[in-house]
């Protein structure tokens, strides 16, 4: 049975090296699959803040058990 919208997210997940004051750092941007909107990161710490602002209240299941996350 196919999962619905509420249960299931796909992103297509860029990452990029840029400079800033000299120093390299890590940019990133995630796009849905579904609806296509783009969200872009000035860092992966921001990156991961908003998966887990987006996944946080779905709790976690045993579905895939070999999974670490």
């Amino acid at each position: 049975m196919p999962k619905t919208n509420k249960d299931y997210a796909s992103f297509l997940l860029r990452l990029w090296r840029a400079q800033e004051h000299g120093r390299p750092i890590w940019r990133a941007s995630l796009e849905s699959t579904q609806t296509g909107q783009r969200q872009n990161f000035t860092d992966l710490e921001c990156l991961i803040a908003f998966l887990k602002s987006q996944f946080e209240a779905c709790g976690q299941d045993n579905e895939d058990e070999n999974f670490e996350g």
